[in-house]
């Protein structure tokens, strides 16, 4: 199934959180290798739209919040560098409104 393609990419998820250095489950570095940074977050934004969200999503979970949705697949970078990124996204229950969650990279060998 194809997500909304209005679905919601919260600005600080990404300059807050992805595109900064964490202490646990930094995912900065990671996507520092397509040429992805906070200087450029829109592209990453962007991105997610047109190159992961037009995927099929599979439902994973439903938990008291929505329904959790994963959509794995390749991200090329501004770089040319390509991630194999695993993204997850959430319809909530309450709003029927999608919202990007996070992303991580894929297992090796996984589409």
């Amino acid at each position: 199934m194809k997500l909304p393609v209005n679905s919601i990419i919260a600005v600080e998820k990404l300059t807050h959180y992805l595109l900064v250095p964490q202490r646990r489950s930094d995912k900065s570095h990671w996507l520092a290798q397509a040429g992805y940074s906070v200087g450029n977050w829109h592209i990453l934004e962007s991105d997610l739209r047109t190159q992961i969200l037009v995927l099929d999503a599979t439902s994973i979970e439903r938990t008291i919040y929505g329904q959790l949705y994963e959509i794995t697949g390749p991200l090329k970078g501004p770089n040319g560098q390509t991630l194999n990124a695993r993204t997850i996204w959430m319809t909530e229950t309450a709003t029927k409104i999608t919202k990007f969650i996070t992303l991580y990279p894929a297992p090796r060998g996984k589409p």
